[in-house]
């Protein structure tokens, strides 16, 4: 990566610094939010690969998207508890960089992800007797696949453009992570090209999934309300119920992240937005799935039955 006229090795984060009287108690909580997020799809990954039942392509693409928030939450909140402890919260050119590549990364497939998701739970309701061709191990391979390069096309297309930029004296962002925005208005040279990009990525990685996903439940909760009996819609209802909520929450922080007004400009309001898109989100996946799938509640806590069984048995 070419660094040319590049003299900045190192970026300020004036993320949080409003309020430095509170530093402690902002450790705290991220702490707290980072192990619960670390625990969560952790005990999802542990439970689908150990219980046969939860073998399917829905619990597969579960899988996936445990496995990618714990990418998504690590590569933001350890640098920021450790600046919680440092007068000038830093990080290096590079590390920006890769820290910018990671994000870009994660979110770039979770949007796919979520819409193979979506897939999945229409052909599992509108098309259930075609379902074991449909969705196949090969195909749901091929789906999970196409996420994580989409995300990955994607990121290294922005790590790229971003490279080139020579920046100006100044090294101070407005947050407490590296986005591509923010390192766009340090910029001295001409940003068009990123910003093509930018509008590129967020109508194909961004926008499309999301009209995708849309239709798909469309389809779906159309399909649902030709039920006959009352206990089979909510039977039918029941299987995308989580993963709905999951979509929601995931588009909704994000079309609030990346189209906020640049005029009335909260430095705060902006932190919080972009809190609940790249902490809370992982945090909340799953746990909504633990409390809407029985099969997980169940296989959890088989889990937890069988630590506590195997500390007393080595008690004695």
């Amino acid at each position: 990566m070419s660094r040319k006229n590049q003299t900045i090795t190192e970026f300020i984060f004036l993320g949080f610094s409003n309020h430095p009287e509170l530093q402690g108690l902002f450790f705290l909580i991220f702490l707290v939010v980072y192990l619960v997020t670390l625990l969560g799809n952790l005990l999802i990954l542990t439970a689908i690969r150990i219980n046969p039942v939860l073998h399917t392509p829905m619990y597969y693409f579960l899988s996936n998207l445990s496995f990618l928030d714990i990418c998504y939450t690590s590569t933001t909140v350890p640098i920021m508890l450790v600046n919680f402890f440092r007068e000038k919260k830093t990080i290096t050119y590079e590390g920006c960089l890769s820290q910018l590549f990671f994000l870009v990364t994660c979110a770039g497939t979770e949007g796919v992800l979520l819409a193979a998701m979506a897939y999945d739970r229409f052909i599992a309701i509108c098309h259930p007797l075609r379902y074991p061709v449909l969705m196949s191990k090969k195909v749901c391979a091929y789906l999970a696949a196409g996420s994580w390069l989409c995300g990955l096309v994607n990121s290294l297309t922005h790590i790229g453009l971003t490279a080139t930029l020579i920046l100006c004296s100044s090294n101070e962002i407005s947050h407490f992570l590296c986005d591509i925005p923010l390192l766009l208005k340090l910029s001295c040279s001409d940003t068009s090209a990123n910003e093509v990009a930018l509008y590129v990525s967020s109508a194909t990685i961004g926008l499309s999934p999301c009209v995708f996903t849309a239709v798909s439940y469309m389809l779906i909760i159309s399909a649902i309300l030709k039920i006959q009996s009352a206990q089979g819609q909510k039977k039918a209802f029941s299987t995308c119920a989580s993963h709905l909520t999951v979509v929601l929450i995931f588009f909704g922080t994000a079309i609030f992240n990346y189209d906020q007004p640049s005029s009335g400009y909260f430095l705060d309001l902006d932190i919080l937005v972009s809190v609940l898109f790249c902490i809370v989100t992982p945090m909340l996946n799953p746990i909504i799935y633990c409390l809407r799938n029985k099969e997980v509640k169940e296989t959890i806590r088989k889990l937890a039955g069988e630590c506590r069984s195997s500390r007393l048995h080595r008690a004695k």
